[in-house]
């Protein structure tokens, strides 16, 4: 019938559209992906960086120290910059001061605060002598 002439164009741009639209969604999706699993990575990498400075902190903590060796350190391990910061407190424990250490390790490495790819993981422990 001639009512019917041309209504296979229509749909075959319908489709085209879908189709790329699709498309689309698969690329976007997949880079997102991507992004998160390093992101993911990076992660890990600054824990196991923070981790680090605080095994910094009790090799440098031996007993008998009344001191933390530095109350702030800066170190740079596996290109993330390390702030190692250690407080002291004392206590009396049946006529003998016992040594509480408070060391927080924090693990930065990117842009400013916001920014993708900026990572920062922090890690605390205390250690008494």
């Amino acid at each position: 019938m001639k009512s019917d002439r041309g209504f296979s164009l229509p749909t075959a741009i319908f489709l085209l559209v879908i189709l790329a639209l699709l498309g689309a969604f698969m690329v976007s999706l997949s880079t997102t992906q991507n992004i998160t699993s390093a992101q993911d990575v990076q992660g890990s990498r600054a824990y196991r960086a923070a981790r680090a400075g605080i095994e910094w902190a009790a090799f440098n903590l031996k007993a008998p120290a009344t001191t933390c060796p530095a109350a702030s350190t800066v170190l740079t391990i596996d290109s993330f910059s390390v702030t190692v910061a250690c407080s002291v407190t004392t206590h009396d424990e049946g006529g003998t001061a016992r040594y509480i250490f408070l060391v927080t390790s924090t693990a930065t490495e990117g842009g400013a605060i916001g920014s993708l790819g900026r990572v920062e993981r922090v890690v605390g422990t205390f250690i008494e002598f």
